[in-house]
């Protein structure tokens, strides 16, 4: 019996594990709960920001107000010059990708804010 005891002992601190945490990036979103960084906080905020823009808001009070966008488009149509601005609001899951179908475009014109959304969007690109 001492024997299986002084080996128990002796072995004891050789039996450590091993842990690997492996993430698709989903488990962060889980557990970020009312995390004021997390995606859909973000979303949220954009989405209110976005809902309370008056037209013919300047370009550089959107962008103070909705910081960085995730994508940007520039357009010279005869004398008029368009900028699109893309901020994510609607993504389903936190993939760590994001595209332009998961954000509401605000469209301006002449540095003037002329329209929110895809139907905004599509009046431009046509």
């Amino acid at each position: 019996m001492n024997k299986s005891l002084l080996a128990a002992a002796i072995i004891t601190p050789f039996l450590t594990g091993c842990v690997i945490a492996v993430s698709d990036g989903e488990a962060e979103t889980h557990w970020a709960g009312n995390d004021s960084t997390s995606w859909q906080t973000k979303h949220k905020n954009n989405r209110e920001a976005i809902s309370e823009l008056k037209m013919d808001s300047s370009y550089q009070s959107v962008l103070t107000t909705l910081k960085t966008p995730n994508f940007t488009e520039l357009l010279k149509k005869g004398d008029d010059v368009y900028q699109v601005l893309f901020y994510a609001t609607h993504s389903i899951h936190s993939d760590g990708k994001m595209t332009k179908d998961e954000c509401t475009p605000l469209v301006f014109k002449n540095d003037k804010l002329v329209g929110i959304g895809d139907s905004a969007l599509n009046m431009v690109s046509h």
